[in-house]
């Protein structure tokens, strides 16, 4: 889940960066600060947005800088346990595939993939169903439910496990599939004739 999160923090502006435009100078530094972290109430820092910097800082006794109070805005993405998402497949191993969610990589691990056994073809980099015939490849876009969720701290980016193993979860295209033999008339069972009503006499 995306979120916007509006924070109030104090910037240090140094000597060398003084006759530039103060909010130029404040992106620079709050990006470097936030940008890329984690965090467990935050969750993936992904940009600095909506700055405000005030124009009239501090001077600290033995440093040379300005410190400037600035109110911003950090996108960020928090995933949540059982919330239902949609990524692209960056990658495929033996044991799964990797669906890029956010900035970040979730694990499609294969006994989460579907109801058939898997086998994994590395030449293609395949992982395949057994009875079912159905295929997942780099560049494939699925829709999985988010199972674990482990935030890393500072810049370690923490682990997320899903799972597609549930009613219209999987690959796009199969759950079309199964949408439209949801959809087709299935055939009509023959009504069976009324019986007839024997008058009394």
């Amino acid at each position: 889940m995306f979120k916007l999160v509006t924070l109030d923090d104090t910037i240090r502006i140094p000597p060398k960066k003084f006759g530039k435009p103060i909010e130029t100078v404040g992106y620079e530094q709050l990006k470097m600060r936030y940008e890329g972290m984690v965090d467990e109430e935050l969750g993936y820092v992904v940009a600095v947005i909506n700055i405000k910097v005030a124009p009239i800082g501090k001077i600290i006794p033995g440093d040379g800088a300005t410190y400037h109070k600035a109110e911003f805005s950090l996108l960020t993405f928090y995933p949540k346990i059982q919330e239902v998402i949609e990524g692209e497949v960056v990658e495929i191993a033996d044991f799964g595939a990797f669906i890029r969610v956010g900035p970040i990589d979730a694990l499609l691990h294969v006994s989460q993939l579907m109801d058939d056994y898997i086998s994994y073809d590395e030449k293609q980099g395949v992982l395949m169903g057994k009875e079912t015939r159905r295929k997942l490849v780099t560049g494939d876009h699925v829709r999985v439910r988010v199972t674990a969720v482990s935030l890393g701290h500072g810049r370690s980016s923490g682990k997320i496990g899903v799972t597609a193993r549930q009613p219209f979860l999987g690959k796009i295209g199969w759950i079309r599939k199964d949408l439209e033999k949801m959809k087709s008339p299935k055939a009509e069972k023959p009504k069976e004739p009324e019986k007839s009503k024997e008058s009394k006499t």
